[in-house]
């Protein structure tokens, strides 16, 4: 199965990310974790551009990494009978571009072709809980400086959401303004478990 989780910065990705590891490895499952932008090439050009390259060249440039993430890592590792789970996917990529005024369309359309995920988890919190945890631990790049970004980023998450749900996407929101990573974790963990208790079928490229 490959399972994404996005949200708003200082949403608790990563940790939440690192909790759900845990929890389906203690429950047998081969995982494996990965992230965006990927640790490949073009993901490395990506961290080095991202704070200097705007607008469709830098939308198109974590198109095309996330493209090579899906030929080099996340196909292969699917292939091997793992669990993939990517912090950040298709869904950042459908919010982020868009401080940059990138039209909302365009993200889609250069995103169609990235491999699916079975189960697109979206963290979501209040803005005002967004902004105090940025405030805590400091910008990360330069989408975080811009003031408001995090009223914005979560107003763009729930029209990205709204896009997923629309394609036919399997979305699970998480609510995560007053509930620790670890039972965020074992909500995802749980809304899993009803895909191994059933038969399912991969929808092929």
């Amino acid at each position: 199965m490959f399972v994404t989780v996005d949200g708003p910065s200082g949403a608790g990705k990563s940790t939440i990310v690192r909790h759900l590891a845990n929890l389906l490895t203690a429950g047998g499952e081969d995982v494996h974790v990965t992230a965006e932008p990927s640790t490949g090439p073009i993901g490395m050009l990506c961290r080095e551009l991202t704070e200097s390259v705007t607008g469709p060249a830098l939308a198109c440039l974590y198109a095309a990494d996330r493209y090579h993430h899906g030929e080099a890592e996340i196909r292969p590792r699917l292939g091997e009978g793992r669990l993939v789970i990517s912090d950040r996917y298709v869904p950042s990529a459908l919010v982020m571009q868009r401080f940059d005024g990138v039209d909302p369309s365009f993200l889609w359309q250069i995103n169609a072709e990235a491999e699916r995920p079975d189960l697109a988890v979206i963290l979501e919190a209040d803005p005002g809980v967004i902004s105090e945890r940025l405030r805590a631990r400091g910008p990360h790049n330069r989408f975080q400086r811009t003031p408001g970004s995090s009223h914005s980023e979560v107003r763009f998450y729930r029209q990205a959401t709204e896009r997923l749900a629309e394609a036919g996407f399997e979305v699970l929101r998480v609510d995560c303004n007053q509930r620790p990573p670890e039972q965020s974790a074992e909500i995802v963990r749980d809304r899993l478990m009803t895909f191994f208790a059933s038969p399912w079928v991969i929808t092929p490229p």
